[in-house]
């Protein structure tokens, strides 16, 4: 321990926890995304999501289904699969599904965690560990032994990956980004969340109880750099205050507009918040 060049020397337990903790807060360095080429305007999303599912039949669900995207706010959305793929694979099996998103996730992430280091100005090299969330499947090895490889990190990279946890997951990555780079001295975490619909997508049934998850869920990639006391050419851009699954109270923060709450809710069900701090 006392060789480290990231850590003071020290001589007793307390000494050496407090050597390996950050002086200041996480923040977010930087931010990065990404989506697949395929791209279906909402307006035209109905018609599209009816026709390439075979479901034109189905004309008593149409207005429901147009009405459920229209109050979406979504302007656009993209997707690994394309007209021409659904049509060659009219009876895909789960594994099959599977497959494509165990070479397409990494992909997709790695695209955003590009853009994210390349904001972020410092060589990928300097990521000491790595987050990733997905519940696009469940794979071993995962999207995060892709991305090591994918990107460049260093082998030692300590990595985590978050699976299935519905649409907290992202949230809950941030939480554990926070966590790791408080407690460990000079981290830099990078956190790559990545969402692929093609292991559920499908067409409508009679019922129906599908369509609100294929009338909001499309596919893309977001990326985040975290480290807390930021080196003279890094940018903060938030500061991760607070971080909590239970958290329902109003931030003390006076109506300043500085201050945000970031919140994601998933099955459980669960609410993952944080609370940040705009540095700029």
């Amino acid at each position: 321990m006392a060789g480290s060049s990231s850590i003071p020397a020290a001589t007793t337990v307390r000494e050496i926890r407090v050597a390996q903790r950050a002086d200041g807060p996480a923040a977010v360095l930087a931010i990065g995304t990404a989506n697949p080429p395929h791209c279906v305007p909402q307006g035209d999303y109905p018609d599209y999501y009816f026709r390439v599912t075979n479901s034109d039949h189905l004309t008593h669900l149409k207005p429901t289904f147009a009405k459920l995207c229209g109050m979406t706010g979504i302007g656009r959305r993209f997707f690994h699969h394309t007209d021409e793929l659904l049509a060659t694979h009219p009876d895909w099996s789960l594994d099959e599904r599977l497959a494509v998103v165990a070479t397409a996730a990494p992909e997709l992430a790695a695209s955003a965690a590009a853009n994210a280091i390349g904001e972020w100005g410092r060589p990928a090299g300097d990521i000491t560990h790595l987050v990733v969330s997905t519940n696009a499947g469940s794979h071993a090895p995962g999207t995060d032994i892709r991305l090591v490889s994918l990107l460049g990190l260093r082998h030692d990279v300590l990595r985590t990956a978050l699976q299935l946890n519905g649409c907290a997951s992202g949230c809950a990555a941030l939480r554990l980004a926070k966590d790791l780079a408080e407690n460990n001295r000079g981290a830099r975490v990078l956190v790559a969340c990545v969402e692929l619909t093609v292991t559920a997508f499908r067409g409508p049934d009679e019922a129906d109880n599908s369509l609100i998850p294929q009338g909001l869920f499309g596919d893309g990639a977001g990326a985040v750099i975290v480290g807390a006391d930021p080196h003279v050419h890094e940018r903060p851009l938030f500061e991760m205050v607070l971080a909590s699954q239970r958290h329902r109270e109003d931030p003390e923060a006076g109506g300043d507009q500085d201050w945000g709450v970031m919140m994601g809710f998933g099955p459980g069900f669960t609410v993952e918040t944080m609370l940040l701090h705009a540095t700029t």
